[in-house]
C-alpha cells in the first residue's frame, strides 16, 4: 500500500469544503442477503445501501446519521464483509458492548450532549475479524499469482512498439523492461496483471504520463516528455496500483513502504556486525511556524520563542494542559498555518510568510483562540504524518489523572456545537480528495 502523503488536516470550521452533504443512493433490494453477491454495501444501522467504489459515502452517511466512527479503515482487507459482519453484531447486542463512547459537549444540559461511537481494532473480535479478512485476501491473492506465473495462454501488445507477445506473462514484462526502459517490477512481484497492463494502457491512451501523470496535447509530445524526463516509470504513490504488487498484501497494517523499510533494515543488521560504535540518531522535530528543525524538544521551544514569539511551555502552563490537549492544540495550529490563516483573527494569506509575519507583527501568534475553537475531537488526528513533535509531548503530568480514570469507558470532550462537530468530521481525510475534487469543477 502506498504510504500517506503527508496529510494536509481536517479543514478548519467555516471551511466550505467540511460541510458534508452525503448523496442519496439507491437502495439495493432485497436486504443483506442480496447485498452478500452485489456490489452494494448497506449501513450497519439502516436500510441505506452505497456502491462499494463510493465506501467513503457511507462512512459519512453512519457518522452523520449514526454516530459511528470506524477507525483505520484503509487496513480493512474486505470492506463488505466487514460491514456486513458488524450489521449482523449490532443487531445481537447493543453498540455500547463494542464501541468506544465519545461524549461531545459534556458540560451542557443533558438534551444538548451527544455520543459518538469509535470502533477499531483495541476492540479483540474487531481486530480478529480484521486479521481473518486479511488473511483470506492474501490466500486469494496468492492463488492468483500462482496462476499467474504459470499461465501460458497470456497474450497482449507492448504499450510502446505494439509488438505483439504470447505465451507468460514475463515475456512482455521483461521486453519492456528491455527494450524500453519501462521496469514495473519482477513479474513474480506482480498479480491481476491483466488489469495492470489495462491501467497503463489507458493512461497512454489518454495521452498522460505514468509517472508525473500530466496529460499533453498528442502522443508524440507525451513520447518525447517521457524519454527526455526518464518518465517511463509509474507514479509508486499511486495508490491505484498499490492492489497489482503483492508485497501489498503481506503483513497486517502495513504499508509497502514499512515493510520495504523492515526489510532494508534487516539487510543492514546482517552487514553490521560490530555494534561498538553505533549511535542513534535523532529524529529532529520541525516549528509550528517554519521550517527550522531540532534534534531536541528544548532546542525548538527555544527557537519558537525567540523567533516567533510563541512560548510552547509557558502557554502550556498558563492554561494547564494535559497531554492530549497538546496534541489538539498542536494539530490546530498546524492546521490553521497550512491554511495560510490565523488562528486568532481568522485572516488569510496568500503565502506562509505573509501569515507568520502578520500573527508576529500583531502579537496574534502569542495568544490562543477561545478553548472550544480547538479542544475538539478532530485534532486528535495529526496534521502531518510522522510529526516527531507530537512523540517529543511531555505526559508526565497525566500520569496520575489517567490511572485514576483508566476504567472510565467514555471520553467527554466539549465543543461549541453540534453542528460544528458535523463540520469538523474526523473522518476529514476520508473527505478531503473528494472535495478537492469538487473545487474542480
Amino acid at each position: 500500500m502506498a504510504a500517506s502523503r503527508g496529510a494536509a488536516g481536517p479543514p478548519a470550521r467555516g471551511d466550505t469544503e467540511c460541510i458534508l452533504e452525503p448523496l442519496s443512493l439507491p437502495e439495493s433490494p432485497g436486504g443483506v442477503d442480496a447485498v452478500e453477491s452485489s456490489p452494494y454495501v448497506p449501513c450497519i444501522f439502516c436500510k441505506e445501501c452505497y456502491v462499494l467504489a463510493e465506501q467513503n459515502q457511507l462512512l459519512k452517511h453512519m457518522i452523520i446519521e449514526h454516530k459511528l466512527v470506524i477507525a483505520d479503515v484503509k487496513l480493512v482487507a474486505d470492506f463488505r464483509s466487514y460491514i456486513l459482519y458488524w450489521k449482523r453484531r449490532f443487531a445481537e447486542q447493543p453498540i455500547t458492548d463494542f464501541c468506544s463512547v465519545i461524549r461531545t459537549n459534556s458540560k451542557a444540559p443533558l438534551e444538548e450532549q451527544d455520543n459518538y461511537f469509535l470502533l477499531c481494532d483495541v476492540l479483540p473480535e474487531d481486530r480478529l475479524l480484521r486479521e481473518q479478512l486479511q488473511q483470506k485476501r492474501l490466500r486469494e491473492i496468492l492463488e492468483q499469482q500462482q496462476q499467474e506465473r504459470y499461465d501460458t495462454s497470456f497474450h497482449s501488445m507492448c504499450m510502446f512498439c505494439d509488438q505483439e507477445f504470447t505465451g507468460n506473462r514475463s515475456v512482455l514484462l521483461n521486453h519492456m523492461a528491455r527494450e524500453h526502459a519501462f521496469n514495473i517490477g519482477l513479474p513474480d512481484n506482480i498479480v491481476n496483471c491483466y488489469e495492470f497492463l489495462a491501467v497503463l494502457q489507458k493512461k497512454l491512451d489518454n495521452l498522460q504520463c505514468l509517472y508525473c501523470e500530466k496529460v499533453f496535447r498528442d502522443k508524440n509530445t507525451l513520447k518525447d516528455h517521457m524519454r527526455k524526463k526518464q518518465h517511463r516509470r509509474i507514479n509508486a504513490k499511486n495508490k491505484e496500483y498499490d492492489k497489482f504488487y503483492i508485497i501489498n498484501y503481506l503483513e497486517f497494517g502495513k504499508s509497502w513502504e514499512e515493510v520495504q523499510s523492515e526489510d532494508d533494515r534487516e539487510l543492514l543488521d546482517n552487514l553490521e556486525e560490530d555494534w561498538s560504535d553505533w549511535e542513534e540518531h535523532p529524529v529532529c522535530a520541525v516549528c509550528l511556524f517554519c521550517e527550522q528543525q531540532a534534534d531536541t524538544t528544548e532546542k525548538l521551544y527555544l527557537h519558537m520563542q525567540k523567533s516567533h514569539g510563541f512560548h510552547f511551555p509557558k502557554i502550556k502552563s498558563e492554561h494547564g494542559l494535559n497531554f492530549y490537549q497538546q496534541v489538539k492544540l498542536v494539530n490546530f495550529i498546524r492546521r490553521e498555518i497550512h491554511h495560510c490563516r490565523c488562528y486568532n483573527c481568522q485572516e488569510k494569506f496568500e503565502s506562509k510568510g505573509g501569515l507568520i509575519s502578520h500573527m508576529e507583527e500583531t502579537k496574534h501568534i502569542a495568544f490562543l483562540p477561545a478553548r472550544t475553537t480547538w479542544d475538539q475531537p478532530q485534532y486528535y488526528f495529526p496534521t502531518y504524518e510522522n510529526d516527531t513533535l507530537l512523540c517529543t509531548l511531555s505526559d508526565s503530568e497525566d500520569a496520575k489523572a489517567e490511572d485514576q480514570s483508566e476504567e472510565v469507558p467514555v471520553v467527554s470532550e466539549d465543543i461549541s456545537s453540534l453542528k460544528a462537530l458535523k463540520q469538523s468530521s474526523v473522518l476529514n481525510q476520508l473527505l478531503w480528495k473528494e472535495n478537492k475534487n469538487q473545487e474542480k469543477f
